[in-house]
């Protein structure tokens, strides 16, 4: 696969130069002997402490307490028409609102102040006042204003011989340049400025700036600069015992520190800065520190501290009024629950952070967080919304001249539409990004950009273009010292080199990339090229050995799986969207060579990973266990590994040398010779794999591991779970590739078999949508297209379980075939359910294999009965109605079982389920669901009050004495077109989750009236609490098949939910036969 780096905009807090002026002094002509005067003197000593008390407030970080005591200062001056003290006081109150983000009010003080230091000649306050405003507007994200600003107050400072206020005044101009992203002209303007603190001597000015040149060169990705600036600024700050100042070069070291992935040293520095800003009780600094602090957790992959950090932080923010801080630490936690999966949430805090921005009238930061809305939605999927955000963050970016922001939203615009399929436009806007980062010096941007060039050339089959970007971003990686930059372009090398059959080169690349991933820790990387390196040995015929790096990949892959929220954010998409193609490629290729136990684990790995990536939460807590190797397998990669490992621990010290500006011969040479014994160790590992002694273990490996699998711990594990409940049950499995279609059977007591079907996927896929149309209408021949899907289905494994007396089935469908009920295959004389219980299953390792224990079963059960509501969900209304037939169904549960409680509508709300749903082992609702493919956030089940449940509420709920759910719902676990059929899976096993023990749920919209009908016999079969719910739900659908109900055929909702055959009436028919009534209903979970 083809790794994309995603560049994702997080706000840090730099170091920014602002300028408070002193306390106003009692001017000397004021002191006068008459009472008028004294009076007058003592009002403005009492401004005068005001004045004072306000500043020594504002450096404690206390804003509104400062605020306070200069309106009072300001009042007493205007009393007593003291022009100076005003304008003063005017300033003063313009950097206080300046620092609460409230930028508006901050230039209008601002304002009046300039006009009072130009009306009484104050060309000293009219130069400072002038940079006043200018920091203003920057923070704003007003650059082109910003810097005209402190160009007029450069021109005063110079005009009047200023040369502290023009050394402060050219750093401010640096400030502005670096936000603007063109860090070579705030290097230009901040080395001026450092050049006048060192003339002037003043050692404050001189470690302030040395930290700017820090912020500048740690934005270009030249982190080994940065830290030597900030190293100096913290040696001067240290020397002249200015606190404030050592907490903030701490922290600016952290950020850097983060930036390099050197997340324990950056922790450190941040830890050092906050003990200071506590103990100096400065509440802002403290503020800011902790949200930087959430930064790294949250790049560790540690969500939950780095959300705790940032919730301390908002809460200062809040508390001190600081609303652009507070804009800035929402959109950190925007972040934080997009890279946890939780877009929705995601989405929330980026909105109400675009909403502070707006009002602040942050430019800088709207475009900042319009950019990180479109990268939340377009890991939903939702490229288009994605794209109209990257565009509006583009406009502004462009307005106010941030190249280096106008770079990162063309980057996005570029990966949402390479994710569109749409390449030819995606590298039009990479192309437009990398001219932008290249003319501003953003080297790890170039790099990037470089990268998803090559993505998109190699999608479109142009291999050698791919090749040679990938080759130009290795270089800049390699240049700039990014390790993990260098291991995605060797990684991407490996992948255009495959495509092209170059197979010597690709093992080479991959061999390489999986070296440096393994030296910097990255799991998912290793994961990645593991699979490569497996792919290029399958197509060197190579499969015994392919198996080794695949199985060793899928292992590495569980470790993450463990907790997929580790990741770093740019792995995420890529990770979720590729591990299922290398899981399905191993379960292929062992079966091929009858390794069948082995493929039926990966199996079932693949499909809690599907689970996992559509649910986004999904966590394989109870299977501990890893695809186990043979000790030829581990021969092969301990032997491999150890020739690897001499070149990992040399790895660091390149990295260390590559770091360095400047460099000693020696240096050089050291550089020359690790490459060296690089290439050299590349050479043996490639070797390795093609020597006598790994083919001899290949061979064994041949000859013993279809028998071995029967040893397996594995295999022997589920021999015991499925004893344990006690009947003839069989597990089967399928698995749809692009040229067949495989079976895998576990009969009772004896070994998994194996059955390739020779079928195209598009040809079973269509055959699967014209079964499914035909079910869905009652007047249909059904039976030839139920025939045909049972010869490819059921027929080559019909005889095993005939031979085994199979009474039960435990059903892993894959792909499409989701979509269509197995208990509706016609075998020419019998529907499958009239021979066997079916029951379907999300995963063998999220399913508890135990016999449930018998008794009296208490039922909630609710229904939408009455009532027209429309619902507003990802841009769609929906309209649903009263079932009629709902109340009846619900009337007849209660008849059948004494023990139920019923609601409905009104009383069939969120607050009456959630309060009782504990105290019942069985849950009915009558309503409505809509269940969308690919997007979970967006799927509900309708109360009867208007109001809805979605899918992700509820993965937060306990109910483990649940013992089974029903959807009666017309549309259940189904939306729209056919899928991969996830959504069905999905919301069954986010019941499983919460402790239930199985659900039933629908495949499409069903007949009222024949629905209450099988309800009726499901829960006549379940009111003695002896009956499972697989035996319950089977014999209810022969009492419908074999019976003599008849049905008014009315539907269960008339409402169109989505393109294609949902919401349509269906035709009337009588004869419940028909398996339009009684099979779309599905058993997901263990109903055994």
């Amino acid at each position: 696969m083809s790794l994309r780096l995603r560049l994702i905009s997080c706000f840090t807090s730099p170091l920014l130069l602002t300028l408070i002026p002193s306390f106003l002094p009692i001017p000397s002509y004021l002191l006068s002997t008459t009472a008028q005067a004294q009076t007058n003197q003592d009002r403005t000593t009492e401004a005068d402490k005001l004045l004072e008390q306000g500043i020594q407030q504002y450096q404690r970080s206390q804003y509104q307490a400062a605020i306070e005591s200069w309106q009072k200062a300001l009042a007493i001056y205007q009393e007593l028409k003291d022009r100076k003290g005003e304008g003063l006081t005017l300033g003063n109150l313009g950097n206080a609102y300046n620092n609460l983000g409230q930028q508006s009010k901050a230039i209008d003080f601002h304002q009046q102040s300039l006009a009072i230091k130009r009306e009484i000649g104050d060309r000293y306050g009219e130069g400072l006042t002038l940079g006043n405003l200018g920091n203003a507007y920057n923070k704003l994200g007003q650059q082109s204003k910003a810097i005209d600003f402190h160009q007029q107050s450069l021109a005063i400072k110079r005009e009047i011989g200023d040369r502290y206020g023009e050394g402060l005044t050219l750093g401010n101009l640096g400030n502005a340049y670096n936000k603007l992203g063109q860090q070579s002209k705030a290097i230009d303007f901040h080395q001026q400025s450092l050049a006048i603190y060192r003339e002037i001597g003043d050692r404050n000015g001189e470690g302030l700036t040395l930290g700017n040149l820090g912020n500048a060169y740690n934005n270009l990705g030249q982190q080994s600069k940065a830290i030597d600036f900030h190293q100096q600024s913290l040696a001067i700050k240290r020397e002249i015992g200015d606190r404030y100042g050592e907490g903030l070069t701490l922290g600016n070291l952290g950020n850097v520190y983060n930036n390099l992935g050197e997340y324990p040293k950056a922790i450190d520095f941040h830890q050092q800065s906050l003990a200071i800003y506590r103990e100096i009780g400065d509440r802002y600094g403290e503020g800011l520190t902790l949200g930087n602090l959430g930064n790294v957790y949250n790049n560790l992959g540690q969500r939950s501290k780095a959300i705790e950090f940032y919730e301390k932080s908002l809460a200062i923010r809040r508390e001190i009024g600081d609303r652009y801080g507070e804009g800035l630490t929402l959109g950190n936690l925007g972040n934080a629950y997009s890279d946890l999966g939780e877009y929705p949430k995601a989405i929330d805090f980026h909105q109400q952070s675009l909403a502070i921005k707006q009002e602040i009238g942050d430019r800088y930061g709207e475009g900042l967080t319009l950019s990180n809305l479109g990268n939340a939605y377009n890991n939903l999927g939702q490229q288009s919304k994605a794209i109209e955000f990257y565009e509006k963050s583009l406009a502004i970016k462009r307005e106010i001249g941030d190249r280096n922001g106008e770079a990162y939203s063309l980057i996005g615009l570029g990966n949402a539409y390479s994710d569109l399929g749409e390449y030819p436009k995606a590298i039009d806007f990479h192309q437009q990004s990398l001219a932008i980062v290249r003319e501003i010096g953003d080297r790890r941007g170039e790099g990037a950009s470089l990268a998803n060039l090559g993505n998109a050339y190699r999608s479109l089959g142009e291999y050698p273009k791919a090749i040679d970007f990938y080759q130009q971003s290795l270089a800049i990686f390699r240049d700039i010292s990014d390790r993990y930059g260098e291991g995605i372009s060797l990684n991407n090398l490996g992948n255009a080199y495959s495509d092209l059959g170059e197979y010597p080169k690709a093992i080479e690349f991959s061999q390489h990339s999986l070296a440096i991933f393994r030296e910097i820790g990255d799991i998912a990387g290793q994961g990645i090229n593991l699979s490569n390196i497996g792919s290029i040995l399958e197509k060197q015929q190579q499969p015994e050995l392919a198996i080794v790096f695949y199985k060793q990949s899928v292992n590495v892959r569980e470790n993450i799986r463990q907790d997929l929220r580790k990741l770093p954010r740019e792995q995420q998409a890529s990770y979720t969207q590729t591990v299922a193609g290398s899981y399905r490629s191993l379960a292929s290729l062992l079966l091929e060579k009858n390794r069948v136990m082995e493929a039926l684990q990966v199996l079932d790995l693949l499909k809690v990973q599907e689970l996992q990536d559509y649910v986004r939460n999904v966590q394989n807590e109870k299977n501990k266990e890893k695809i186990e190797l043979f000790p030829q397998e581990q021969k092969i990669i301990q032997d491999y590994t150890a020739i690897q490992a001499p070149v990992i621990r040399l790895g660091a010290e390149l990295a260390d040398l590559r770091k360095l500006q400047t460099r000693t011969s020696t240096q050089q040479q050291r550089i020359q010779e690790i490459e060296k014994i690089q290439a050299q160790t590349n050479q043996q590992m490639s070797d390795f794999l093609k020597s006598s002694a790994v083919v001899a273990l290949s061979q064994q490996i041949q000859q013993t591991a279809p028998q071995q699998n029967l040893t397996l711990s594995a295999y022997k594990d589920l021999q015991i779970r499925l004893n344990r409940l006690g009947k003839r049950i069989a597990l089967f499995y399928t698995l749809v590739l692009d040229d067949r279609l495989e079976l895998v059977l576990l009969p009772p007591g004896k070994p998994p078999i194996r059955r390739s079907v020779a079928i195209k996927r598009t040809e079973l896929e269509k055959m699967i949508q014209t079964f499914r149309q035909d079910l869905q209408d009652p007047n249909s021949q059904v039976k030839q297209t139920a025939q045909k899907l049972y010869s490819q289905l059921i027929q080559p494994i019909e005889s095993e379980l005939q031979q085994a007396d199979v009474q039960s089935i435990i059903y892993a469908p894959d792909g499409q075939m989701r979509y269509i009920p197995l208990a509706a295959l016609y075998d020419g004389k019998q529907w499958l359910t009239e021979r066997y219980q079916i029951n379907y299953l999300t995963a063998l390792a999220l399913t508890k294999l135990e016999p449930e224990s018998t008794h009296d079963p208490r039922v909630l059960a609710g229904a939408f009965t009455q009532g027209n509501y429309n619902v507003q969900v990802a841009g769609q209304t929906f309209n649903f109605q009263g079932l009629r037939f709902a109340k009846t169904e619900v009337e007849g549960l209660g008849a059948a079982i004494p023990n139920t409680t019923k609601l409905f509508d009104k009383a069939f709300n969120r607050d009456a389920i959630l309060s009782q749903i504990k105290n019942y082992s069985i849950v009915h609702m009558a309503t409505h669901a809509v269940f969308v493919k690919g997007a979970p956030e967006n799927s509900f089940i309708l109360m009867g009050d208007g109001n809805q449940i979605n899918l992700k509420e509820i993965e937060e709920w306990k109910l483990p004495d649940v013992t089974l759910v029903v959807l009666s719902a017309c549309q259940t676990a189904l939306g729209g077109d056919l899928g991969n059929g996830l959504e069905i899976l999905g919301f069954g096993y986010q019941l499983q989750r919460t402790g239930v023990r199985a659900s039933i749920a629908s495949l499409w919209e069903v007949s009222d009236s024949g629905t209450q009908t099988l309800m009726n016999a499901l829960y006549a079969r379940l009111k003695s609490g002896k009956m499972t719910k697989a035996e319950a739900l089977h014999e209810a659908q022969i009492a419908l098949i074999t019976g003599k109900n008849q049905s008014s055929g009315e539907t269960r909702s008339s409402v169109r939910i989505e393109s294609g055959n949902s919401g349509q009436n269906a035709p009337i028919a009588g004869n419940l036969s028909h398996p339009y009534y009684w099979s779309p209903f599905i058993l997901i979970g263990n109903g055994l």
